[in-house]
């Protein structure tokens, strides 16, 4: 028996006054309305009707339990409401994890407007250019560059992770600014050491460049190979050679005109960008909010 539904059934037959009006109040017959009500009487081992084939009328303890049953089917009105409130208002600890360099000068700058929109949701971010697992390490979302191997998670495409080859102008008066890709081998080009299993990964110091003929690939050399796009950043600031970084992170110095944007005929090709999370997580509304969030600001439109 399911006792909710049989105090349900009990209230709707005080009320209507009838076996028959509850029938019609609950959308059963009244054959089952009866089954409800001896159900119930069983269970509790007092009769809560004294009832004829022309009137019904409350016992002593009927009554008593009729104001229960009001107050217990209320309490459990008010708690289904109370979850379905939680279910629309984003609340919780939402665990995002991105890129280092993304994650630093895009997402971070962005979070402070996410929370002033969902002040219940705290925010637990992990910045690595390393891929964890979201299942394995209990994050919510992740931002990821290039070609996702996880095909059991959604990804949501992005942007393009964008990149520029740029240089100091006090590099470029001393060593002269490069017009084709085969000049790049007479400069100090600095290299960012992409780890094993990136799909940029290469044991070799080569760059690849979107000409207009077509890709090239040239072979670059350098007084430095380093694992930091920050350090990298810093380095070609202070004039020590040609490097290749993702805009987010020198689009402010080329405005500036601290760096100077090289070979524009001549790109750096870009890499894929997915936002991705677990189908069965979506439901929740700290996740949902995000999302919608995240593909309003980097979405692919």
């Amino acid at each position: 028996m399911d006792l909710f539904q049989a105090m349900t059934v009990y209230v709707k037959v005080v009320e209507a006054g009838s076996m028959t009006g509850a029938a019609a109040a609950c959308e059963m017959s009244t054959t089952m309305v009866g089954n409800h009500l001896r159900a119930l009487e069983k269970r509790l081992g007092v009769r809560l009707l004294n009832r004829t084939t022309r009137r019904q009328r409350l016992t002593e303890f009927g009554t008593a339990y009729y104001q229960r049953c009001l107050e217990v089917l209320g309490l459990v009105a008010d708690s289904e409401r109370l979850a379905e409130q939680a279910l629309d208002e984003p609340s919780g600890t939402l665990r995002i994890t991105a890129p280092l360099t993304f994650g630093t000068e895009k997402l971070a700058p962005a979070l402070s407007e996410f929370t002033l929109l969902h002040p219940r949701v705290k925010l637990d971010v992990v910045l690595t250019n390393r891929r964890p697992d979201l299942l394995d390490h209990g994050f919510d979302v992740a931002f990821r560059l290039g070609v996702s191997e996880q095909t059991n998670l959604i990804a949501r495409p992005l942007l393009p992770y964008t990149l520029t080859m740029c240089a100091s102008p006090t590099y470029l008066a001393r060593r002269g600014i490069p017009e084709q890709p085969a000049d790049l081998q007479l400069h100090d080009c600095l290299s960012f050491a992409y780890p094993a299993g990136d799909d940029w990964y290469s044991m070799e110091k080569e760059w690849r460049l979107n000409a207009p003929e077509g890709e090239v690939t040239v072979a670059v050399s350098g007084p430095m190979l380093i694992n930091s796009s920050a350090g990298l950043h810093q380095a070609a600031r202070s004039g020590m050679g040609i490097v290749m970084l993702p805009d987010a992170l020198v689009e402010q110095d080329l405005e500036d005109g601290k760096l100077v944007a090289l070979m524009e005929d001549y790109r750096p090709p870009s890499r894929p960008m997915h936002l991705m999370y677990a189908q069965d997580r979506y439901r929740l509304p700290k996740l949902r909010s995000f999302v919608d969030f995240a593909l309003q600001k980097w979405g692919d439109h």
